[in-house]
């Protein structure tokens, strides 16, 4: 019988490589004679340039070049937009990108003046701290009502106001629904902004090598084909003539497929300049202005619902903080847009938003991409409209299912894909029942909770539900060989920032082939291997090339069962491959091994029948006609200290349904960590910006606070399963399920367990300190 590999929980290939410090990061690639980058930034939010002095750092020892804007020439141009604007009923969108180097205005703290280059980090810093810049200062635009003021500064004069996109988007008439509403209910909701900090920042080497003309790229990035492209285009090469290679990276979560970062195009071209290698790594407090962020959006939401709780229309009008420029264009908000609508029945929706230019670092997607705060709106007006109305706040959530019959289920709302968003599959009762089994939800109620109140203890449980879109196109390809050895090699455009791809893409394989996972060695994000591809992003490796490496391996098994048929004399269909062997069922003496079919379809003389095609080798791509969504639910039990308003949790419970499982222990790591920068971004995690100066008042690891192994719970995770139609395995995403939902469940738990207070959670994240306050002022009121 042919050995089963998916949905086994195989420990990581990866991981003796990655224990043992023997994986390639960039900051390990270590070339002779290499120079080391450092960037004079800028000090302002918001100034112009009236002169740049570098003469004493020229002059410094050691130092071997210092570059400008001016000195770029022609090179230096405007990033390009890397998502246009959708095609929605209501668009105006204001393009602005930023070049390499700025020119005559600052629009950040942190943005790149100068670029200097010496024979090492140390060298380069000191020259830098020597770089003379005369600004002229302008007020910054910090706050997102106050940048639609008339009388506020612009961060782009030539768009006339600080707008950077408008978009509407609406289905059924929401003014109907709330004339006809027994009741509504509407708040405004604050989701503020945060870091992706990931382990290892982002980092560049580039050598260029004269007599091969080829120029080498190591790069942590998400998107590796897609730089070597660009990279080509702008310095004038062949894409022949680059190759980018993404190594291991130490996390991506979503900043790292921003594209294009000016260090990745600057370290390249001056690699070439100098005919030297170049290396530049992000250092840590570089990383708190340097590298994209996300989530600040402001909200004023409502919702409309009959006296019995069923959901007639949603409304909600949105400010969304792009930042200085608007490089990854509305991929957030719509997002936000379309997630808000969860898996409920919502007939009647009208959703408008404006995204703000403001002087702060820009914003791209972030693990969950908008989907967080989308999900918090929704999930909070369903708690304040059972409060209001005295229901069960999960019944009211249950009886607004979309029906598990009724699927596909077309939102009417273009998502992020610029399709309609319609949900492919799912069936959301089960999900919210297992979750509530899993956090014992009647017995909290109805013992425990009692229990420890009358010990004075303010213990408090959250469940919420969210629908998350995963796996968009375009596409993605693979080439899968089994080599003579017997060994089988997976090649992949995709890169790998931890996600377990070289574990789940050998499981995919071995089910075709029957090798042990072991035995395949895969490979991915390296442009000198395979040539086509989009990223890494949106939850779409398993999905996007997975399948891709599913239809690749399938072609190899047919030609390995066509070859084995004809060497056993048997026919195809009485053939099947089990480990490393191709054998003829109920008979498994009569086998052949992969490595000497694939030997024999190698041969070096000979003649061969035409259309024969050499090796065991395929090649296959994949596309979904629109992405798959996931879903599930997050259950949390916490305790508040009411003297230093400290929180802790106690559990915290996920059920998630991401399709077919190719590997569950992979999956549960994916939820873990997806939790972990869930409660970060909820309790821990917060940019403080001073509004006068535009200064980020805690770009640090001693002010910016992460949350750590003693504050993340153990996470347990329950699976459903309801195969997505739009691919041959079945999967859906699940690599940003873990950090969606976690603000409004956090937020539920703390008003439960705060009822005395009748405090409400309209913003995430929170603290101790924003905790006492809400408290203070609740309590002040009453």
């Amino acid at each position: 019988m042919t050995t089963r590999y998916l949905g086994k929980p195989i420990k990581r290939n990866e991981d003796p490589q990655l224990l043992t410090g023997q994986a390639q990061f960039v900051d390990d690639v270590d070339l002779p004679e290499m120079l080391h980058v450092a960037f004079k930034r800028s000090d302002y939010a918001h100034a112009r340039i009236v002169s740049v002095d570098v003469e004493a750092a020229k002059a410094m020892p050691g130092v071997i070049a210092v570059y400008v804007a001016e000195d770029l020439g022609d090179y230096w141009q405007p990033s390009p937009l890397l998502v246009p604007p959708p095609p929605a009923q209501h668009v105006v969108f204001n393009e602005r990108t930023a070049g390499q180097l700025a020119k005559d205005k600052v629009r950040l703290v942190g943005e790149p003046i100068a670029m200097v280059i010496a024979r090492s980090r140390y060298l380069a810093e000191d020259a830098a701290e020597t770089i003379f810049v005369q600004y002229e200062p302008l007020d910054p635009v910090m706050d997102l009502e106050a940048a639609l003021a008339e009388d506020s500064a612009l961060v782009h004069e030539g768009v006339g106001s600080n707008v950077a996109a408008h978009v509407i988007q609406e289905k059924g008439s929401y003014e109907t629904a709330r004339a006809e509403a027994d009741v509504v209910v509407s708040r405004r909701m604050l989701y503020d902004r945060g870091a992706s900090a990931p382990m290892e920042t982002r980092g560049v080497v580039a050598h260029y090598d004269a007599l091969s003309q080829e120029l080498v790229v190591w790069d942590s990035t998400q998107a590796p084909i897609p730089i070597r492209n660009g990279l080509a285009s702008m310095l004038g090469l062949s894409e022949r003539q680059v190759r980018v290679i993404a190594p291991f990276v130490g996390g991506g979560f979503g900043p790292k497929i921003m594209m294009f970062y000016p260090e990745e195009t600057l370290i390249p071209w001056a690699a070439i300049r100098l005919e030297r290698p170049v290396k530049w790594i992000e250092d840590r407090r570089e990383h708190f202005y340097a590298t994209t962020q996300e989530r600040s959006q402001l909200h004023d939401s409502e919702i409309a619902l009959t006296r019995d709780g069923k959901i007639l229309g949603m409304k909600d009008v949105f400010l969304h903080d792009t930042g200085a420029y608007i490089p990854y264009g509305l991929t957030v908000p719509l997002n936000t847009q379309c997630t808000l609508l969860g898996p409920y029945v919502v007939p009647h929706y009208y959703s408008e938003f404006r995204a703000i230019f403001t002087n702060k670092t820009i914003v791209t997607p972030y693990r969950g991409a908008g989907r967080q705060q989308g999900v918090f709106v929704m999930e909070r007006l369903l708690d304040l409209a059972a409060k209001e109305m005295e229901m069960d706040p999960l019944e009211l959530r249950r009886q607004n299912f979309i029906p598990p019959d009724q699927f596909p289920w077309n939102n009417e709302i273009i998502y992020q894909d610029f399709s309609e968003l319609t949900y492919d599959s799912g069936d959301y009762e089960p999900i919210l029942d297992k979750a509530m089994d899993m956090i014992g939800w009647e017995d909290f109620r109805e013992n425990e909770q009692p229990r420890l109140r009358a010990e004075g203890k303010h213990v408090g449980i959250g469940l919420v539900m969210y629908v998350e879109g995963t796996g968009i196109g375009p596409y993605e390809g693979a080439r899968v060989h089994v080599e003579s050895s017997g060994k089988v090699t997976v090649v992949t455009g995709v890169g790998t920032q931890g996600q377990g791809h070289y574990t789940s893409f050998a499981q995919v394989v071995a089910e075709a082939l029957g090798v042990p996972p072991e035995d395949i060695a895969v490979t991915t994000g390296d442009t000198g291997q395979f040539d086509w591809g989009t990223g890494t992003f949106a939850s779409r490796g398993a999905v996007v090339a997975g399948s891709a490496i599913h239809a690749a391996a399938e072609m190899v098994r047919e030609k390995a069962i066509q070859h084995a048929a004809e060497h056993l004399e048997a026919r195809e269909e009485d053939i099947e491959l089990a480990d490393g062997f191709a054998q003829v069922r109920g008979s498994p003496d009569a086998r052949v091994s992969l490595a000497e079919l694939a030997a024999n379809a190698n041969p070096l003389r000979g003649a061969v029948r035409p259309g024969t095609e050499p090796g065991l080798e395929a090649t296959a791509y994949f596309g979904p006609e629109m992405g798959a969504t996931a879903n599930g639910a997050h259950a949390i039990i916490l305790e508040v200290d009411p003297e230093t308003f400290d929180v802790k949790v106690h559990r915290y419970v996920v059920v998630h349904d991401c399709g077919t499982l190719i590997n569950p222990l992979i999956v549960a790591g994916q939820v873990h960590g997806g939790v972990a920068q869930g409660l970060g971004n909820a309790f821990y995690e917060q940019l403080v910006y001073d509004d006068a100066s535009g200064q980020l008042l805690n770009a640090s690891f001693m002010d910016y606070l992460l949350p750590t192994s003693e504050t993340v719970p153990r996470v347990e995770v329950g699976h459903e399963e309801t195969p997505s139609p739009l691919n041959p395995l079945g999967v859906k995403g699940a690599g940003e399920a873990g950090a969606i939902p976690v603000g409004p469940a956090f937020a539920q738990a703390i008003e439960d367990a705060l009822a005395d207070t009748d405090i409400e959670i309209l913003e995430i994240p929170l603290s101790p300190n924003r905790l006492f306050e809400i408290v203070r002022r609740a309590t002040t009121e009453t």
